[in-house]
């Protein structure tokens, strides 16, 4: 199988996301602020409450999953299950996600995605880099995909 260099950056992206999301967890309110989750998630974190890292840890988790699907479909590792099939469902998640950021930091009225326009800046860049990881997904996959016969 052909090493795929779009699919290796996709996969250490995920992974960077991960580092990231793992990142928040340690670093307490202030980083769940920075990086988007929302004021409600910073006020649980400074209460003491499990539940921004337990649901932190499960974005990690699938990130994971994502990084490593990226590296099977690239032959860096075993061939998973349903590897196309998950390939096309990550892609299309994470250009769905760049784009809804997009719409939403478009529209004129804010009062409607209140609670995700908390940061606009943030949305931008977070929807920029959603859209980066899924062309390099989409692209990879399409390159890669002869050579992901279904097994």
């Amino acid at each position: 199988m052909n090493k795929n260099g779009l699919l290796i950056a996709a996969g250490c992206a995920s992974l960077l996301a991960v580092l990231t999301h793992v990142a928040v967890i340690l670093g307490g309110p202030d980083w769940y602020r920075f990086f988007g989750a929302g004021e409600q998630m910073a006020q649980m974190a400074e209460q003491g409450s499990s539940y921004p890292a337990l649901v932190t840890l499960v974005i990690s988790a699938v990130l994971g999953a994502w990084g490593a699907y990226a590296f099977s479909a690239a032959g860096l590792i075993r061939h998973l299950p349903l590897l196309r099939t998950a390939m096309c469902l990550i892609s299309f998640v994470y250009l769905f996600r760049g784009l809804y950021g997009l719409v939403v930091w478009a529209v004129d009225d804010y009062k409607f995605f209140e609670q995700v326009m908390e940061r606009p800046v943030f949305m931008l860049v977070s929807s920029l880099i959603c859209l980066a990881i899924g062309g390099l997904y989409s692209f990879g996959l399409f390159r890669q995909w002869p050579y992901l016969e279904r097994r």
